[in-house]
This record gives structure tokens, sequence and C-alpha cells, in this order.
């Protein structure tokens, strides 16, 4: 899904990018609520979200989610309520909580960060989703929510996607979603006491509107059978 674009050259017969002569600094991201179909997301607050959070994610049997995270497991509510309220004062990363529309229950959360309006590049990170959230369409249209958002509504150029180059869920992930693998940073973090080489995804804004369309064609009720079994898989329609 990669846009091509002519190679342009300078009176020195050197290639040189696309011009951008309208480019502007965009938006810094406010943290407003954005409202989908079967969830919504909202700027985390400890009161709303705190407890609820902390009992979604005591749904898990066991600590394996937060391997490569930097934050958690949490072993009380407490602890996890004093992290929640350092996710609330950040803005860089600007943290969401994940609400289930039906519910009204937080599911986990995600962010905007290493936000830069000059270059108009974002990255969505730091997502701990719990088991209460993963693999449902709640999950999927969270995504496309903060896409749409970064993409449509702000005006950015590049959506950016790491992880641990060992955590494969997470690489399956960006590439269901329509990320596109841009390579390996070696050595290029320490955490938990160990090294990490980090994995790189990006979506580019002229890659945006077909994507746009293979989401809500995805999230659209006629692809889920009475069982809400999915018809046609995102990773086909995202290729």
């Amino acid at each position: 899904m990669t846009v091509q674009t002519p190679q342009r050259y300078n009176e020195y017969q050197q290639a040189i990018g696309p011009a951008l002569p309208d480019w502007q600094t965009r938006p810094y991201p406010s943290g407003i609520s954005l409202q989908g179909q079967y969830c919504r997301l909202e700027h985390i607050d400890v009161e709303r979200h705190g407890r609820q959070l902390y009992q979604a994610y005591a749904q898990a049997p066991d600590g394996r989610d937060w391997t490569y995270m930097i934050s958690g497991p949490f072993p009380d509510e407490a602890s996890y309520l004093q992290h929640a309220q350092r996710l609330q004062a950040s803005q860089d990363p600007l943290h969401y909580a994940v609400i289930d529309q039906a519910s009204g229950q937080a599911l986990g959360t995600l962010s905007l960060m290493r936000i830069d309006p000059v270059q108009g590049g974002i990255e969505v990170g730091h997502i701990a989703f719990s088991p209460l959230l993963k693999r449902t369409r709640i999950a999927t249209e969270a995504h496309y929510l903060l896409m749409r958002h970064v993409f449509d509504d702000l005006g950015y150029r590049r959506y950016e996607w790491k992880c641990d180059s060992l955590n494969a869920p997470s690489r399956q992930a960006a590439q269901r979603l329509g990320f596109q693998f841009e390579g390996i940073f070696r050595q290029a973090v320490v955490y938990r006491g160990r090294s990490r080489d980090t994995a790189w995804f990006s979506i580019i804004d002229g890659e945006w509107p077909a994507l746009r369309v293979a989401f809500e064609r995805w999230l659209d009720a006629s692809n889920f059978d009475a069982e809400g079994r999915q018809r046609q898989p995102l990773g086909k329609l995202t290729a």
C-alpha cells in the first residue's frame, strides 16, 4: 500500500524529496474524547477510570501482558492508581482510556507519544489492553479512532508503531492494522535490566485513505455473523 511519487531533481540533477510548499506546524493533540460505534476514547482520569482499569487488568491470570512494557504488573489497586495518576499528568505520552460503549467500563489504555507537530510525526504506544479488551471489535476500533484523529483531525503525516523486536504479538498487530515494517534499531533501549532491539513500523498520510476504508468495512456490523465472528479479516483488507 506504499504510495509512489515521481522523483524530483534540483538544478544540479540531485534527487530531492517531494515539495511541501503549504506545510504548516500541526496542532498538538488536546486529549478530546473520540466517539466510535463500540467504544470511545477519553483522556485518562484516575477518579473515573482508575479502579475500573485495575479490575480489568486483574482478570489476567499472570503478569505476561507486562513483559514488554516499561511498567507493571501491579500487585494491588493502590499501586495501579499511583501509576494511573502519572498517566493522567503526562502530556507526552498523552494517555487515553478505552471505554466499552455498552457497559461504560474502562478496559485498557493507549497513548499518543513522541509528538512532533513541526515535522508532523506521532507514535502510538503504551498499549495496555486488558483480557476483556484483547481480540475484540472495541480494541480494533480504538486504534482506528486514534488513527482517524491523527490524520483527519490533526493533519499529521506520519504515524508510528515501535515495539521490542522479540514481541511477536505486537509485530503481528502492527501489520494487521496496516503499518508498514521499516526495520530494526539494534540495542536501541535498555529496560527492565535488559537490552532491546526495536522494530519500527509506520503509516503515512498517503496510505491512510485506503486504510480508513478498510477499517470502516471491517468494523461495519455486516462484517460479523450472528455469533460475532468476522466474515473478512482486517489483515486481508489492510494488506
